[in-house]
């Protein structure tokens, strides 16, 4: 992988998740739905050094020094893991004619990170079965991540126009 790689993947992964967290904070003011709390996500990272990977709920779980920063990092580390891991897969031409597909469907993929991996960790079951409305947990998990596929294909758009 180049320098010019590196660098185009930051700008893909920075802008995707960006643009999600964007759309959590719009969400927020405007509607009134709460984002995931990113220092949550740095609680679970911080306890995992002690071995423990999975809470039966983590807002209950010690708060962890650091948690909020470990947290956001971690979100914007998987963004660019992700924007990585899709140009990987589509490669590097992809850049210079973006198309809005590959992206999308790259985004709705990943959505199985928080349905698989972080909701079962974080004690909501998998795929949220244990929160109160699974269903709109899911949504919102699906609809975020299609974001991010469209975030890929705004950043890719933008460089290729640069």
């Amino acid at each position: 992988m180049t320098v010019e790689n590196i660098m185009q993947v930051i700008i893909l992964g920075a802008g995707a998740t960006l643009g999600i967290d964007v759309w959590a904070l719009l969400r927020r003011r405007l509607l009134g739905v709460p984002s995931l709390d990113y220092a949550l996500v740095g609680r679970w990272l911080g306890h995992m050094r002690h071995g423990r990977f999975r809470h039966g709920a983590i807002g209950k779980a010690p708060a962890v020094a650091g948690e909020r920063a470990l947290g956001w990092a971690f979100h914007y580390l998987i963004g660019l893991a992700f924007a990585g891991l899709f140009l990987l897969l589509v490669g590097a031409p992809w850049l210079q004619r973006p198309t809005l597909w590959p992206a999308l469907l790259f985004g709705a993929l990943t959505v199985a990170a928080p349905l698989l991996v972080m909701q079962p960790a974080f004690g909501m079951g998998i795929a949220a079965a244990r929160t109160a409305n699974p269903r709109q947990v899911r949504l919102r998990a699906l609809v975020t991540h299609l974001l991010f596929g469209a975030g890929l294909y705004l950043a890719a758009m933008l460089l290729a126009a640069f």
